[in-house]
């Protein structure tokens, strides 16, 4: 590849980091005006937007354990990206502030009067509290941040060591780190979406969310990895095999996906429960079965079906627009699982529950983009890459000049 090639990659993601944090923080002033309008509002659609970011990191995180424990070229194209995403979690607990002053607006459990009211909260009451409820989100964030730090810290410096106790390490930490995410995981997707309707509850909604949470990962590295192609080292190693294999996990994640909610909605309908089922009574009414509907075609049988073809999915373009419209089915999913709680059935969009994801994404793309560029993007000394004469190539080039 040309240097002007190589330039014009950077040049790239250069723009896109700065429209990013231009229209994220021009979204977040406007919702700031709306917050101060309608304050219910602003805090329930900044939750939509924060789980949903958040769940692109820690999908992220996932997958970067994963191909520690399973090694493979489709895992080296990917790892610096995952590494990068991993490193957002400081800014995403700094993005969860906001969410601490409005949990009574947002978390019937979390006001005296409704507990005081029912005696199913105050049975719940000694998980479902103020206190405990930050505990857990502040170790939570411990959990992600040490993991992430660790596993990129160890990566990077494979870069300048040939050191191969450091493949050892990260995957003494990806196997327990697997296991922890699993469970921090769930809980966060009890506490922070299922808890909306305290009085529900189902087994299967913690690995429904780290289904999507994959699916949304592997969709945005798929993205990202189109617009850098291009650069080096990438451009010296990346083949449509790698993007074939990228293609094939995606539709493997979709394929979870369906499975978990298909999983999920059966377990509810035959066990009939008057505990159980007003939840999907409440999303399979009015306009809400709509957007069910809508749901099944674009987040699983469209990329399904796409995702079968195989000369797509060796066609990186190809194959990201499939990702776009994964990412935009995975804010829709979350949309039609946290709506219905805030409006009790009630179809109603606010243009916050818009203008939040794009407000916390711009400002976490920014980000993102910041991590991504501070490193090669490749894992100049993974002894599989040793193998290609890559790494070799880059670091010569680098020393001449």
């Amino acid at each position: 590849m040309t240097g002007a090639a190589q330039d014009a990659a950077r040049l790239r993601l250069d723009r896109i980091q700065r429209l990013a944090l231009i229209v994220g923080i021009g979204a977040l002033v406007l919702c700031g005006a709306g917050a101060l309008m309608q304050p219910q509002q602003f805090f329930r659609s900044y939750l939509l937007a924060f789980v949903f970011w958040c769940g692109i990191a820690l999908g992220c995180l996932a997958v970067l354990m994963v191909q520690h424990m399973s090694g493979g070229g489709w895992g080296l194209v990917i790892r610096r990206l995952l590494e990068a995403a991993t490193r957002t979690f400081p800014l995403l607990a700094l993005m969860f502030v906001p969410l601490t002053f409005g949990l009574r607006t947002i978390f019937v459990w979390a006001d005296p009067a409704a507990v005081a009211a029912s005696e199913v909260l105050q049975h719940k009451s000694a998980y479902l509290n103020t206190w405990f409820f930050l505990g857990r989100v502040v170790f939570y964030f411990v959990v992600w941040i040490g993991i992430g730090h660790l596993l990129s810290k160890w990566s990077h410096r494979q870069d300048s060591s040939a050191d191969r106790s450091l493949i050892r390490r990260m995957q003494v930490v990806s196997g327990p780190g697997l296991l922890l995410y699993g469970l921090t995981a769930t809980f966060a997707s009890v506490d922070w979406v299922m808890s909306l309707d305290p009085e529900w509850f189902s087994t299967m909604f913690g690995i429904l969310f780290m289904g999507g949470q994959g699916v949304a990962a592997m969709a945005f590295v798929i993205c990202v990895l189109t617009l850098v192609a291009d650069s080096k080292p990438l451009a010296d190693v990346l083949t449509p095999t790698h993007v074939h294999d990228l293609g094939k996990l995606m539709l493997a994640f979709v394929m979870l996906w369906a499975y978990f909610g298909f999983s999920q909605f059966l377990i509810v309908w035959a066990g009939n429960l008057p505990e159980e089922i007003p939840w999907y009574v409440r999303r399979l009414a009015g306009p809400w079965k709509w957007m069910g509907l809508a749901i099944i075609l674009f987040h699983f049988a469209l990329p399904f079906l796409l995702l079968l073809s195989r000369d797509l999915k060796r066609n990186a373009r190809r194959l990201a627009g499939v990702a776009v419209v994964v990412i935009l089915m995975r804010l829709v999913d979350l949309f039609w699982l946290v709506g219905p709680n805030f409006h009790e059935g009630a179809f109603h969009i606010s243009w916050m529950d818009l203008a939040a994801p794009v407000g916390l994404g711009g400002v976490w793309l920014w980000y993102f983009i910041r991590e991504l560029k501070t490193r090669p993007l490749l894992p100049l000394g993974d002894p599989y890459l040793e193998k290609t004469g890559v790494a070799e190539g880059h670091k010569l080039q680098e020393q001449t000049g």
